[in-house]
């Protein structure tokens, strides 16, 4: 044993997380250990940075292939200097702040759209007559940033704003005015 080294039980302590998870990461191979002459699993004390990380990274809701390509950078058996962890992460860099924009888009239109009942349909940021969103690919388009296509016998959108308040089941609440 050397001196630094920890058991599973204290590395998953010391981690935060069941000793499953870091078979689990260290069977994906995110996370290093070594056997014992009696064949105990032994972890180097530093593996607890790269744990501290992978937990992050799974917060943000980073994949684990992406984690695995910054640990890949990241050299073993030394310490790192700081540097080294900044070069490593650059990565994820353009990934977060696009996840940044994405959240603050959420934060701002979410309640608006959870309690609407589609009272302006004019800037809704979800209906979508006829699918037309579909046509440009999968997920939420609009959410994702992306501006909605072009509707052909538009222009400007006020057609395109007619028709939709014509065809949604709520056409009679619009603009924040209940009809009843």
């Amino acid at each position: 044993m050397k001196p630094s080294d920890l058991s599973v039980g204290e590395t998953a302590r010391r981690a935060g997380v069941p000793v499953s998870t870091l078979h689990f990461y260290e069977a994906e191979g995110l996370i290093e250990s070594w056997r014992t002459p009696a064949n105990h699993r032994r972890y180097d004390r530093r593996e607890l940075r790269r744990i501290a990380i992978i937990r992050v990274a799974q917060t943000l809701g980073i994949p684990l292939a992406e984690v695995r390509v910054v640990l890949e950078r990241i050299p073993r058996g030394r310490t790192v200097d700081p540097e080294v962890w900044r070069k490593a992460a650059e990565p994820w860099q353009a990934a977060l702040d696009a996840r940044m924009v994405q959240l603050a888009r959420l934060r701002d239109q979410l309640g608006y759209c959870i309690g609407c009942g589609c009272l302006s349909l004019k800037t809704c940021p979800l209906y979508n007559k006829d699918d037309v969103l579909g046509r440009e690919g999968p997920g939420a388009r609009r959410w994702m940033g992306e501006e909605a296509p072009s509707v052909p016998g538009t222009e400007d959108g006020e057609e395109l704003a007619g028709d939709l308040q014509d065809q949604h089941p709520f056409a009679d609440r619009v603009d924040g005015e209940d009809a009843g």
